[in-house]
């Protein structure tokens, strides 16, 4: 039985060593095992609107545990990550053992994907996803549903549970350390070690370079010349290449402040951290909590961390089966 509380050994309670362990060294050695060892399915999943996101469907070896579940947990990454990130691989392969199904999707523009659609990626396009998920249950039948997501990916989490849970037949859902606030998020980030601003300034652009490359008309040149941090890029091109004329209503688009989960009709778990570097904890109590959430605070973990040991084995892998087993046939 997994325990609500995480407590890791003292060499891992600090906060960048938990965040950075998420996704390199000893975890990012066993996700590229783990990637070889699976008989993975690559789905490309069309919408009714012709968008079209890519997705990696494994099914449990464990026979008896499968049969009984008959279930799939559909995992969401992070922002500039994949389903083919550490995190998403390690956890995957953890829940295939516990006899879940389980599809690791993509955002847009994410994964290799930037050629499948000409407009930009933004955090706004959560319908999409919805009906990306729909397409797969349209074609896959599961009687149980789970939808779990890190970072960026959990606050997609937590909007489609809001959205369109039951017509998604989603049992429950669980968001590690998503953002809350995003405008705020971005302020932490700024000021937070030197590393995570680098960090994502970098994916970031390489993805805009990607798209550049498959869809020319674009003309990104001029303005990636320009930029030089990640609020460059955001008040460069926000403007220009969304709906959106500032950084400053894209960002409160897709906050989960206020009542935005009031409609939350399913369990709902949101776990953070509070030394979480890049999203701040106290931004939580910016949420008017509907009866369905369920908020787990953990006093260590960083970002999505919740590594446990020197192989960076994740505390959320084992809290993931003890919340969906709790909820099978519910």
């Amino acid at each position: 039985m997994t325990k609500k509380t995480f407590s890791p050994p003292h060499i891992l309670k600090n906060a960048h060593v938990q965040s950075i362990l998420n996704s390199v060294g000893p975890r990012k050695y066993r996700a590229k095992k783990i990637a070889k060892s699976l008989a993975t399915r690559f789905l490309v999943l069309t919408t009714p609107s012709n968008v079209r996101l890519t997705a990696e469907l494994d099914h449990s070896k464990n026979v008896q545990l499968r049969s009984s579940k008959n279930s799939v947990i559909i995992l969401l990454h992070g922002w500039e990550g994949s389903s083919q990130s550490a995190y998403q691989l390690t956890t995957a392969d953890y829940l295939l053992k516990q006899g879940y199904d389980v599809l690791r999707l993509n955002l847009r523009d994410h994964g290799d994907s930037h050629h499948l659609n000409k407009e930009m990626f933004n955090s706004t396009m959560i319908e999409e996803v919805g009906d990306a998920i729909a397409a797969f249950l349209g074609e896959y039948e599961y009687p149980e549903v789970f939808l779990a997501g890190f970072s960026l990916g959990g606050n997609f989490t937590l909007r489609i549970a809001a959205d369109r849970a039951k017509k998604l037949n989603i049992k429950a859902a669980v968001a590690i350390c998503p953002p809350i606030d995003p405008s705020n998020a971005m302020t932490v980030l700024n000021n937070s070690l030197f590393i995570y601003e680098r960090y994502f300034f970098r994916r970031w652009t390489r993805s805009i370079k990607k798209k550049q490359k498959y869809f020319p008309d674009h003309d990104f040149g001029v303005e990636l010349k320009k930029v030089k941090t990640l609020d460059d890029v955001n008040k460069t091109f926000i403007p220009k290449y969304t709906t959106f004329d500032s950084a400053e209503s894209y960002f409160s688009a897709y906050a989960l402040i206020g009542d935005r989960l009031k409609d939350l009709a399913v369990p709902a778990y949101l776990i953070a951290s509070k030394n979480d570097p890049i999203l701040p904890v106290e931004d939580i109590a910016k949420i008017i909590k509907p009866e369905n959430l369920i908020i787990e605070i953990q006093d260590n973990g960083g970002h999505c961390g919740f590594i446990q040991d020197l192989w960076a084995h994740s505390w959320i892998e084992n809290r993931l089966v003890e919340i969906f087993d709790s909820h099978l046939g519910h």
